[in-house]
């Protein structure tokens, strides 16, 4: 099996995806490197692989999730600090498969978890 990286994001308190949130890839490697930039499309997914398997490497990783830009765009009630603006998820990719990382995301939590 060869590697990728894959995501989605659920609104939860809307229950739908999560439409137009941007999403950044980091490799942790010493450095923080800026991978890629990807938007969720309508189905709350990206229209390619975060890290196709091409590009795929074992090592560390993060993916930051935009959220407050997100919920300012669907008119969620606004707050100065939002309580949930910006959400780094850093994790390990130790062997070559897929690696699915969803966001289930809300104005006041969120959960990942590795998914298939």
């Amino acid at each position: 099996m060869t590697g990728y990286l894959t995501t989605h994001v659920l609104d939860t308190a809307r229950g739908c995806p999560a439409e137009g949130l941007k999403i950044e890839l980091f490799r942790l490697d010493g450095h923080r490197r800026l991978l890629k930039t990807l938007v969720t499309n309508d189905d709350g997914r990206t229209d390619e692989q975060i890290l196709p398997t091409e590009a795929f490497e074992t090592g560390e990783y993060e993916l930051v999730f935009h959220a407050g830009a997100y919920l300012d765009s669907i008119g969620a009630p606004a707050e100065s600090p939002r309580f949930l603006d910006v959400i780094p998820i850093r994790f390990g990719m130790s062997a070559p498969s897929h690696y699915h990382v969803p966001l289930l995301l809300s104005p006041f939590g969120y959960s990942t978890y590795r998914g298939s």
